[in-house]
């Protein structure tokens, strides 16, 4: 039953603004949630150095601290564990050397579990002790 007599037929037509719109909306929208490939920024090949030994091998402190946050020095358990303890263990420690040697390296050997705060706690005693020469021991993991 064609109830519209005097008109003909149209046919449907789709219209492409909204269409592009939509389209455009999710364009955006996977360019922004869109994770791509991380690049370190710098590349970067570090030197190396074939130089002979040193001669004469500077007085070095041994300071080993555990997990549980208690200290040695050169091998010898220290009994405080509160700095300025530590910094006059360390001052000992410098003076068993002979009076040459008089600049210490303090080589901090931490566990990779031990509390910060212990860690710090060497940092300062070296402060306080006088000795500015400072620098960590690490093992190396093995994986090249």
């Amino acid at each position: 039953m064609n109830f519209r007599k005097g008109r003909g037929r149209e046919d449907p037509e789709i219209n492409l603004i909204p269409f592009i719109d939509v389209l455009l909306v999710i364009l955006i929208f996977l360019m922004v949630t869109t994770t791509y490939s991380k690049f370190t920024a710098l590349q970067v090949t570090l030197p190396t150095a074939d130089a002979e030994k040193a001669l004469q091998q500077p007085f070095e402190i041994n300071v080993a601290v555990d997990p549980q946050g208690n200290y040695a020095v050169n091998n010898a358990r220290v009994a405080t564990r509160e700095a300025g303890g530590l910094a006059e263990e360390l001052k000992t420690a410098a003076q068993a050397k002979t009076a040459d040697q008089k600049d210490p390296v303090v080589i901090i050997n931490a566990d990779a579990t031990a509390a910060h705060q212990s860690v710090i706690n060497v940092l300062e005693a070296a402060r306080l002790a006088g000795f500015d020469r400072v620098t960590f021991a690490a093992q190396t993991s093995g994986k090249k």
